[in-house]
């Protein structure tokens, strides 16, 4: 096979669904303001992505090798294209919630057959977890474009304008290019097919089979928790920075895009500190700092003065400071996917990429919507102090993922 345009082909992809999945955090600060949405009311945009990625995960992860993951990709990137035409076209709050099912339904499609090809390309364990690291290095790429891209489109001096809907021609347009570089580079799945065993991989069965196992269950709730912190920062500082710290919304989305660089520096470190260094350690470690920052740069929120922020030289040092909280937590997910991945056979990587995703948007839309009630009733600080209980329960699922892993 020809492994570098694959390579080149899943990152263009996922750089892609970074923008588009990742924007929900833009998306529910604008329609506050564009559509008079409340702080929960927004909330819900997050359920329509994950609750719809968790849906399509379950429908088509038992499938997906007979589907094929190129045809699969595909089908995705048509589907987020005509959603994207659309959203500027209708221009209604109910189009953002259409949007974001699209959106989640096809990303389902898309890191399942993400997750499965890497198996295809690689040749051991080591090569695996660094792939991994990369792949969703820049995904955080993806991310950090999105705030730069959204806030070109928003006109702070008319918080009612529409205008930045108009964000997703340009997003059709490259989803357009990645279905056509996609479209022209050949992938052998064959391997896939001669592996295929109706009686084991045939339905939904071998996803309940791989649920009972001890050390899947532990992942799937330590991949349940992380993405419920993460989700819950991520998508809520936008408006942490807004109506916190009192940045104008442009800056608020563009401010934002540290935590998605730092988090895509941090995956890309971790992909060449864990070959050297035990997981467990590098995980745990990075949880504790996290936490700690949570409990020494928050304070800094208080008492900012009535300044005006007009920019980045003004901005207050809190709002620099607290989305570095990506560059440690930032390898946690790919290093657990890729242990739980690694230690299976490559025809059970599709299911096994099912649950991921499944049980990932489910916590991504338990955190946002936890923190949307608790930013609304008990404000911003609150609502991140929040993450502390989280990051106590990973590290205890991450200390007795690593034995059972061990034991497997």
């Amino acid at each position: 096979m020809n492994n570098w345009k694959i390579k080149l082909s899943i990152f263009i992809n996922y750089f892609l669904f970074a923008i588009l999945l990742n924007s929900v955090g833009t998306v529910i600060l604008q329609v506050q303001s564009t559509y008079g949405i409340t702080e929960s009311g927004a909330a819900i945009l997050e359920a329509f992505k994950d609750l719809s990625i968790a849906i399509m995960s379950f429908l088509v992860a038992s499938y997906i090798t007979r589907i094929g993951y190129k045809n699969s990709m595909l089908l995705a990137l048509i589907i987020v294209t005509i959603a994207c035409v659309g959203m500027p076209l209708m221009n209604q709050f109910w189009m953002t919630k259409l949007l974001f099912g699209a959106v989640g339904a096809s990303f389902a499609l898309i890191k399942v057959s993400v997750y499965g090809t890497i198996g295809l390309v690689v040749k051991d364990k080591t090569e695996h977890i660094s792939l991994m690291n990369f792949v969703e290095s820049f995904f955080m790429v993806g991310i950090l474009s999105a705030g730069f891209i959204f806030s070109f489109f928003i006109d702070d001096k008319n918080p009612q304008s529409t205008a930045w809907v108009n964000v997703y021609y340009l997003l059709a347009v490259l989803g357009v290019l990645a279905f056509l570089l996609l479209l022209t580079t050949p992938i052998d799945e064959s391997s896939l097919k001669n592996q295929t065993d109706e009686k084991v991989i045939g339905g939904f069965q071998e996803m309940l089979r791989l649920m009972v196992i001890p050390v899947v269950l532990v992942f799937v709730a330590s991949a349940f928790i992380y993405v419920l912190i993460e989700q819950s920062i991520m998508s809520w500082l936008p408006t942490f920075n807004s109506k916190v710290l009192h940045l104008p919304n442009s800056l608020s989305i563009q401010m934002a895009g540290i935590l998605a660089a730092s988090t895509a520096v941090g995956r890309f470190l971790a992909g060449m500190v864990l070959k050297k260094v035990k997981w467990l350690t590098v995980l745990i470690i990075c949880v504790l700092i996290a936490g700690t920052m949570v409990l020494l740069v928050l304070p800094l929120a208080k008492n900012l003065g009535n300044e005006v922020i007009i920019g980045w030289g003004n901005a207050p040092l809190v709002a620099f400071i607290f989305p570095m909280i990506g560059l440690v937590i930032a390898p946690i997910y790919p290093a657990i996917n890729s242990v739980i991945l690694s230690s299976l056979p490559t025809r059970q990587h599709g299911i096994m990429s099912g649950l991921i995703v499944i049980f990932s948007a489910l916590g991504g839309t338990t955190g946002s919507l936890i923190t949307g009630y608790i930013f609304e009733h008990y404000g911003g600080e609150s609502a991140f102090y929040f993450s502390l209980i989280p990051m106590t329960i990973l590290i205890i699922l991450l200390v007795i993922f690593n034995k059972l892993s061990d034991k497997k």
